[in-house]
């Protein structure tokens, strides 16, 4: 299901049987508030189960067993026009597991991770220090945005 907006295009899927998701309508005024400026771009967001996150993990990045979230950039040369920012992967049951082991409701961490990946998509990356200091102070400011608090502070 894709959603219309000004800002960032959400389409979502669903793969897996977890009931407890954010709604697309969630999802979109999430990633509108968030990202404004990213305007009539698409992002692919697909919901999976543990085995389908492994899968891709262990294909993609070499690491075994599933994770919360996979980002997949669309990179394409200049002169190809594209309106596609890439796909996000969710792991629900990951995820799920995650707010509860942080003490946060699950709708609190769905949208950091959506936030965290579509930043991923935009070239952001947490490989060293200074990096991940830089991705995680857009991450706070853009979750204030939305009424969330600072998800790294416990």
């Amino acid at each position: 299901m894709t959603a219309i907006s000004q800002g960032l295009i959400a389409e979502v899927q669903i793969a897996t049987g977890e009931k407890d998701l954010p709604s697309s309508e969630k999802i979109q005024h999430w990633l509108t508030t968030a990202f404004p400026d990213l305007e009539n771009k698409l992002v692919l967001i697909r919901f999976v189960d543990e085995s389908e996150s492994a899968e891709l993990n262990l294909n993609y990045r070499r690491k075994h067993g599933p994770t919360n979230i996979l980002s997949f950039p669309l990179e394409l040369p200049d002169s190809v026009p594209n309106d596609q920012l890439g796909d996000l992967v969710i792991c629900t049951t990951v995820t799920n597991k995650e707010a509860a082991q942080q003490q946060k409701t699950t709708t609190d961490h769905y949208c950091h991770l959506l936030i965290h990946g579509v930043l991923h998509l935009m070239g952001y990356d947490h490989l060293d220090n200074q990096q991940a200091e830089k991705m995680e102070g857009l991450e706070i400011k853009l979750l204030k945005r939305l009424g969330i608090s600072n998800p790294y502070i416990r």
